[in-house]
């Protein structure tokens, strides 16, 4: 299958994975392979980035997988830029998964605190993936602005409901120059699917996979969705009908 592109780089994987909520870094590490992943996201309020052999960090190959760390909790633009600059002079690589999420009830990203960061981050070098809201406005600023990629919600983080948000990512994909990561909400592989079939460029999941009583399996079940769905996009859909059409001719049937 043909590659993902961010920035530059290249990727065999569409599936980016979130290392939050698992039962142990042992079930987190089993689901990265099953997933067959490359780049994994650490929100950066719970690792400590200044030590990386900080007990979860010392659980991802960084030869393996690229490190994304998010800023996740961040209330406002200030906060999401620290914490970026802190996990860059960590040592890590410049780039970022950007959240800013100042209500922590709804953990909706606030669209002009995360472009007043974005604009910042980009200056200053950062490879940017900001997490929005499915605004196809906001998607044309943060690329006009530099981003690496757009990372619209499919529904509410952790909801596991899908791509509740369809129509609205469909106009950010077309009018995308960078690739289109469709990230939360989506908890089930016909979710991932159905958004590498409308022509997303990748998928972030995390929740589906930690509460999923078979956390491995369920990994595995989602790399087939995506690989399944983009393989999907590549061929192209048959149109939808209103009507019903035979598959076979009826002429000469029978009796004609």
């Amino acid at each position: 299958m043909d590659d993902l592109v961010i920035a530059g780089r290249h990727f065999k994987s569409r599936l980016m994975v979130g290392t939050g909520k698992f039962a142990s870094n042992e079930e987190m590490v089993a689901v990265l392979q099953a997933t067959r992943c490359e780049i994994v996201t650490v929100a950066l309020r719970r690792a400590d980035f200044t030590n990386l052999c900080d007990n979860l960090l010392k659980h991802i190959d960084l030869e393996r997988y690229l490190l994304l760390p998010n800023t996740s909790g961040a209330r406002d633009a200030k906060e999401a830029v620290h914490l970026a600059r802190l996990a860059r002079a960590a040592g890590c690589e410049p780039w970022v998964k950007l959240e800013v999420t100042p209500d922590p009830t709804n953990l909706l990203p606030d669209p002009i605190e995360t472009l007043k960061a974005a604009e910042i981050l980009v200056k200053e070098g950062f490879i940017v993936l900001p997490y929005i809201n499915a605004d196809p406005v906001l998607a044309k600023r943060l690329q006009e602005a530099g981003t690496a990629t757009v990372m619209p919600l499919g529904a509410p983080i952790g909801t596991n409901k899908g791509l509740r948000t369809r129509d609205q990512i469909a106009m950010i994909i077309s009018q995308a120059i960078v690739p289109v990561v469709v990230d939360a909400g989506l908890g089930a592989p016909s979710h991932v699917a159905e958004a590498m079939e409308i022509g997303a460029d990748a998928v972030l999941v995390n929740t589906a996979l930690a509460v999923s009583p078979h956390p491995v399996q369920m990994a595995a079940a989602f790399r087939k969705g995506v690989e399944a769905g983009r393989e999907a996009f590549l061929a192209g859909l048959g149109d939808q009908r209103e009507g019903a059409e035979a598959s076979s001719p009826l002429t000469g049937f029978l009796r004609n």
